[in-house]
């Protein structure tokens, strides 16, 4: 059998090039308290703080359609509310951005910043 070694893939049609076909089309981890910051990140342009718990993350290659999957995860919590678990959800109309609400899984009107999150997107680029 034979051996194909690449460093980079890109599928027809796209114009940005990942390491192998299937991964994340975009990621960041980031802390989304104070001042947000970006820890690290694939194909992530910037992100938007656009109120307490809510947040957008801004790719730096669109997708190819609105049609892509992505999840969130919150990892600690800020110091007002220690040891509460929190839920995050993920809502996409634009091939340019991805939304994420984060609040309180005890009071879902409860919006809060976490101090850890993780993003993941995947799908087609465009």
């Amino acid at each position: 059998m034979s051996t194909i070694t690449v460093t980079n893939i890109k599928a027809t049609g796209e114009t940005a090039s990942r390491a192998v076909s299937g991964v994340a089309g975009a990621w960041v981890n980031f802390n989304g308290t104070g001042t947000i910051a970006v820890r690290d990140s694939l194909n992530v342009a910037s992100l938007t703080d656009s109120s307490t718990g809510n947040y957008l993350v801004n790719f730096s290659n669109n997708f190819a359609n609105s049609n892509f999957a992505a999840v969130a995860i919150n990892g600690n919590n800020d110091a007002s509310n220690p040891g509460e678990d929190g839920t995050c959800t993920v809502g996409h109309t634009a091939v340019s951005s991805s939304g994420i609400e984060c609040s309180l899984t005890s009071t879902a009107s409860t919006k809060v910043d976490w101090q850890q999150f993780s993003h993941v997107s995947h799908g087609d680029l465009a």
